[in-house]
């Protein structure tokens, strides 16, 4: 369990989730289907990406994005790199975040809240030290504690020390100033990336 056993962490957290999150699809609900016209058009199908991620005790669960690479391929038939297959489209989805959309349905069914650490790959659970795996005490977030110190620019030490940080101090005010602060974030743009490639360094262990 959590470290901070409270009202707001036992039914508000939730509540809350399920309103804005039900709001949100509504309000939304245009936005969601020009993407999908437009990601048919330049992406291909599918538009929709699924993952396997590992959420609230470990358990499984499905997460669902917008797709921001293609699928070409070289002159053998295979798959081009990621950094080749992510195009200006791919890229302005990642950067504005709107390819994490998809996930409010997520939130809206219990897999996910708005705020808490994100879901990794399934695989990364057996690479967990045991203070790592504390992650998993609440469900993974559309954004996080780590997310508004730096997203993808801080290691994975840093990463898992922001979530385990989070875990031991949720309450409505912090997830109130995560999601402020990753306003503010995805409209300066910061913390995408901490490098030119297409995609987040592989976590390979605690003891990398």
């Amino acid at each position: 369990m959590s470290g901070r056993d409270t009202f707001y962490l036992r039914y508000g957290k939730r509540a809350f989730d399920i309103s804005l999150s039900l709001f949100a699809l509504i309000l939304l609900a245009p936005l969601l289907a020009l993407l999908w016209v437009c990601g048919t058009i330049v992406i291909g199908h599918p538009v929709g990406f699924r993952q396997k991620r590992s959420g609230l005790r470990e358990r499984l669960f499905e997460i669902r994005k917008f797709r921001t690479m293609t699928d070409q391929k070289g002159t053998d038939g295979s798959l081009l790199s990621d950094g080749e297959r992510l195009n200006p489209y791919g890229r302005f989805l990642r950067a504005s975040s709107l390819d994490e959309l998809p996930e409010l349905w997520n939130v809206l069914v219990g897999d996910m809240s708005f705020v808490g650490p994100r879901p990794l790959l399934a695989r990364y659970v057996d690479r967990y030290s045991r203070q790592e795996r504390r992650r998993h005490e609440v469900r993974p977030g559309i954004t996080g504690w780590a997310q508004v110190h730096g997203r993808n620019s801080v290691s994975w030490t840093e990463k898992f020390a922001f979530d385990i940080w989070y875990v031991d101090h949720v309450s409505f005010g912090l997830d109130m100033r995560i999601l402020c602060l990753t306003v503010v974030m995805v409209l300066s743009r910061t913390g995408i990336k901490s490098d030119d490639s297409a995609t987040a360094t592989e976590f390979l262990g605690s003891g990398e």
